[in-house]
């Protein structure tokens, strides 16, 4: 059988009983995003998030490693919260730990995908 590793880690959180305020918050949600991003040893590129009316905040955080991205719904006290890595030296939990913590959330659930499955000693296909 033949070794297979993967290109990243791609961990998908559910985030519940989180306070309106917090997930209504573009600027602390930026914040915590940017800061679970240097937490997890990532390398920062660039930000971009939206306040929705009447609530609600969606962004992402590109870093050199993939991205971390968050959807909001502060009614529901329910946050989606993806954090994509590839690479050995970023580990995703570490991201996402760490804003479970900065959310309170009191409930989460999570899974983690491998993304680029490659079999060792597989050649690449190209389509041209």
């Amino acid at each position: 059988m033949a070794d297979v590793n993967s290109l990243g880690r791609h961990v998908l959180a559910e985030l519940y009983g989180c306070a309106f305020e917090t997930l209504n918050d573009p600027e602390k949600v930026k914040g915590f995003m940017i800061d679970a991003a240097l937490v997890a040893g990532a390398e920062i590129r660039e930000s971009v998030f939206h306040k929705f009316s009447p609530q609600g905040v969606s962004g992402v955080v590109v870093i050199s490693e993939s991205h971390l991205a968050i959807h909001t719904w502060p009614e529901l006290g329910y946050a989606a919260l993806d954090v994509f890595t590839c690479g050995e030296r970023v580990d995703p939990w570490d991201a996402c730990k760490y804003l479970v913590d900065k959310f309170k959330a009191e409930h989460i659930t999570a899974t983690e995908m491998r993304r680029g499955i490659i079999e060792t000693g597989q050649r690449a296909v190209v389509n041209q």
